[in-house]
């Protein structure tokens, strides 16, 4: 049995699901479009937020919900209560999305880095364009030492770490833009 947060649904987001969410990224997606639309005085934003809430906690009746379908509810909601210039500036923004670095490494062939880069790189470009700006990343210990072909820590596992982490960092200066800023953020090593 699987017990979700809140009773919300799982939220589909490109190939990942997203479980136990929060929901301030809600409110930050309302802001932003109602700020695009000139309304930053607009008053009811919390009011449309926790409509929203409940409809995902008491009304939807999908265990699984691509991100796409609720802001197309979201903007047929603004539209029907006389918020159509809202509607139309509003951009999926998604909870953020937690990556395993070892599940990644473990889909790689054995000493094939690049191609370990390259579908990292492919997934957080991926993600970000579906309206993900905050992107934790976890087993990295884990993931360098399954691609330096080792049990134990060493040397070498130390400087892959730190291509890891310089790649990570490029990455996210590379998909930042002065309106989308992407964040990457690290589990404990």
């Amino acid at each position: 049995m699987i017990c979700l947060v809140g009773n919300r649904p799982v939220l589909q987001v490109g190939s990942h699901q997203i479980v136990g969410y929060g929901v301030d990224w809600i409110e930050t997606a309302l802001n932003r479009a109602s700020i695009a639309a000139d309304r930053d005085d607009f008053p009811f934003i919390d009011d449309i937020r926790d409509g929203i809430i409940h409809y995902l906690e008491n009304k939807c009746p999908l265990r699984l919900l691509p991100i796409e379908d609720l802001y197309a509810r979201m903007s047929r909601m603004l539209d029907r209560i006389g918020c159509a210039a809202i509607a139309d500036q509003l951009k999926i923004l998604t909870p953020p999305v937690t990556l395993s670095l070892a599940r990644t490494a473990r889909e790689m062939p054995t000493g094939f880095e690049l191609a370990f880069f390259q579908r990292l790189r492919a997934e957080v470009d991926a993600l970000h364009q579906l309206g993900t700006e905050e992107l934790h990343f976890t087993e990295i210990r884990e993931a360098t030492l399954i691609l330096v072909g080792t049990k134990r820590w060493n040397t070498d596992c130390d400087n892959f770490q730190r291509d890891i982490l310089a790649f990570l960092e490029k990455t996210a200066e590379r998909n930042s833009t002065p309106n989308s800023q992407l964040l990457l953020t690290l589990d404990a090593a």
